[in-house]
């Protein structure tokens, strides 16, 4: 049970006064949870603000340099309302200080409430970016506006979060201020001398410091407050993984010694030769299957590395000796592509292999939830519906998950729980830099995939600036002439007024006119009926260019694709283009990739491009990656709703996840069941991090 005195940190945000379920929806989204019944009060307080409004800047307005952000004390004189019927006209408020006069300029604003924010005849306090007009100064929409004599109603520092549309700061702050008061008391979980030496404050002391910053250098990663919270959000992550390699070496894991035989046949029959990297794997998962521990260990092989092989002999391995394995994937588009590639090799050698997603018809689904349980089929491949409570395995021995940063640990333990044990081979096409390997993977062996499969051409890179896109349609249209097929990778789904980007949906429109029914179209709002439609009439040629979003970014396999163009590609991550250029190059022939970027591009927009142009080498993309914007989506973009950290910066804070995993691996030797007086601070510690499922394999023992 979770400590009482914990219970102020997870109330639902709806019991905060004035935040119904529209708002509070809209703070789920900027908080990153799924919705407002799972945003806690704790979400809250550990939200850092990501820059800050510094109002101390008050020059006078005779002396306010243009666009530079100035706080004014001024005299209200006068209101100059918009005429009747013409809103398109501002409202004008005259008003001076000792130093001159400037006019307050509002569009479609109520006059009424202007009348109330700004009183003629009364000094008020307000903040924003002077503008000059033949000598006459003028402010458009002051950002904060206040009477004089309420000076509290006028923060000089503003700590500013991340916010969605339709969110104001003013709501987000008032929710964090509600969150900071009913903060209880908390016992210190970190060891007191690390404390001392570190210089850090409590918990409670720098959860308050996180949002009271005084100066810029209150936001730096290595402020004492975001080093103490990045610290303990390491630590909680460190002790949950600990705790989960813990629960998993405590299972018996069942040796799975095959004779070869089945893993022979498929060598006879794949069409290509195992590159050495893939031959090292597989002999590595099967020394691990062949011991009574568990196998727990990460597969990261660039993309088009060649996993899905790798996984088939561990799965081959598996149906040897009489037991099943399943491979999970995190979407249908994926888990229908590994069927289509493993079905026929192992019904060639004899093996029972089935598929079974949310979208199996229930007939179908019963004949197969049969096959299971009888264990007729021994390879079954599918999505989360693997380890629903319908399935009931007859002997399960390995579990592969591909891209495992889309289920999290207590996914893992369900899966976990389907078997006697079973051993894990886990897979992943994001190349990880070894830092976020240990924060992220901290519980696993790792192997690597780095060559490609024999026969692949490099794909070639070119970056050209969105004014050339003309161009870039001539050629595609010649391509697509020669039979060649091409994706079309556009930032958003549809038109948005806050966006200049062009969306999927405009795109395919003007490709259309261009290619007519040879243009298609598939993007994450689509039902999967859908999405699976426009990608088996990409696949059988009935479309030759298939305009997408990043739906298609991890493991679609059209081998006969050999185009690709990423617009505006200075928004995407590099991990990301270096994910969505890998649905290229998957045949024999030689592709391209065309990145068109809108200029002038920033430093950082230059370098990402270049490596992209300069390599091909997935892991060095990924730590240049790391250097240039830090670890958030490298496991995963945000739009695939990973969990990035919140506080910790790996750039800043790598010498912090060395020290978490060695404390949590200590503290785990010494108190394994976390019951010492420090042991039930740590509790508290995970509880707080939401890392509930740890606890939860302690009362399991």
């Amino acid at each position: 049970m979770r400590p009482s005195s914990l219970d102020p940190l997870f109330v639902t945000i709806t019991s905060f006064t004035g935040i119904g379920p529209k708002i509070a929806a809209l703070i789920a989204r900027a908080l990153g949870r799924e919705n407002a019944e799972e945003t806690k009060a704790v979400d809250l307080l550990l939200l850092p603000p990501h820059r800050l409004i510094d109002r101390r800047n008050q020059p006078g307005v005779a002396h306010a340099l243009e666009r530079s952000l100035v706080t004014l004390n001024l005299h209200v004189d006068q209101h100059l309302p918009s005429p009747r019927g013409r809103s398109n006209v501002p409202y004008k408020i005259l008003a001076h200080d000792e130093t001159g006069e400037i006019a307050l300029t509002f569009f479609h604003a109520k006059q009424n409430w202007l009348e109330r924010a700004l009183p003629v005849g009364e000094k008020v306090l307000v903040s924003g970016k002077v503008e000059w007009f033949n000598g006459r100064a003028s402010m458009v929409h002051p950002d904060r506006m206040a009477l004089a004599a309420n000076p509290e109603d006028f923060p000089m520092i503003e700590p500013v979060y991340p916010l969605t549309a339709g969110l104001s700061p003013k709501l987000l702050q008032r929710a964090i201020d509600t969150a900071l008061q009913s903060m209880p008391e908390f016992p210190e979980w970190l060891d007191l001398t690390f404390v001392k030496r570190q210089s850090m404050p409590d918990f409670a002391a720098a959860v308050r410091a996180l949002h009271a910053p005084r100066d810029e250098t209150d936001m730096e990663p290595n402020a004492p407050a975001r080093r103490r919270l990045a610290y303990d959000e390491l630590l909680a992550g460190q002790l949950s993984l600990a705790l989960v390699r813990q629960k998993v070496r405590k299972l018996q894991g069942k040796p799975v010694r095959g004779n070869g035989k089945l893993r022979t046949q498929l060598l006879s029959i794949l069409p290509f030769r195992l590159t050495d990297g893939q031959q090292n794997a597989v002999r590595d998962i099967i020394g691990d299957m062949e011991s009574p521990d568990r196998m727990l260990r990460l597969l990261q092989g660039d993309v088009g590395s060649g996993k899905t092989a790798v996984a088939l002999f561990a799965m081959a391995a598996c149906a040897e000796v009489d037991g099943q394995s399943v491979l999970m994937a995190p979407t249908e588009i994926l888990a229908q592509q590994h069927y289509a590639t493993i079905e026929p090799m192992a019904t060639a050698t004899g093996v029972g292999v089935d598929l079974l997603t949310g979208r199996t018809k229930a007939k179908d689904r019963k004949a197969i939830l049969e096959r299971i349980a009888s264990g007729k089929t021994k390879m079954i491949i599918g999505t989360h519906a693997l380890f629903q409570d319908t399935v009931v395995y007859s002997d399960l021995l390995l579990a592969v998950v591909d891209e495992q940063h889309r289920f999290g640990v207590h996914q893992r333990l369900r899966l976990t729980a389907k078997g006697s044990a079973p051993h894990m081979l886990v897979m992943t096409a994001t190349p990880i830099p070894r830092t976020l390997v240990l924060s992220a993977f901290g519980d696993m062996d790792v192997s690597r995939l780095t060559e490609k499969p024999s026969g692949r051409l490099p794909i070639k890179t070119a970056t050209l600036e969105l004014d050339r896109i003309d161009d870039v349609v001539e050629r595609l249209r010649d391509a697509v002439s020669r039979g060649k097929k091409a994706y079309w990778i556009c930032p958003l789904v549809e038109d948005s007024e806050v966006s200049d980007l062009m969306s999927a949906e405009q795109r395919h429109e003007h490709l259309g006119r261009v290619f007519g029914a040879l243009a298609g179209l598939v993007h994450g709002r689509m039902n999967s009926a859908e999405k699976e439609a426009a990608m088996q009439d990409f696949k059988s040629g009935k479309t030759r260019v298939l305009v997408a979003t990043t739906v298609i970014e991890v493991g679609v396999d059209v081998p006969d694709a050999s185009i690709i163009v990423i617009e505006h590609a200075e928004r995407f991550g590099l991990a990301q283009l270096h994910q969505l250029r890998g649905r290229v190059g998957r045949g024999d022939e030689a592709s391209s990739c065309i990145l068109l970027y809108k200029g002038p591009l920033s430093d950082v927009g230059k370098a990402r491009l270049s490596i992209m142009r300069d390599s091909e080498d997935g892991f060095r993309i990924a730590e240049e990656d790391l250097k240039l914007r830090g670890e958030g989506e490298l496991l995963g973009t945000r739009q695939s709703g990973t969990p990035g950290f919140r506080l910790v910066d790996l750039q800043a804070h790598g010498d912090l996840l060395e020290t978490a995993r060695d404390d949590a691996r200590y503290i785990l030797e010494m108190d394994g069941n976390l019951v010492t007086e420090r042991g039930q601070a740590l509790r508290m510690l995970l509880y707080v991090w939401r890392r509930d499922e740890a606890i939860r394999l302690l009362r399991a023992g």
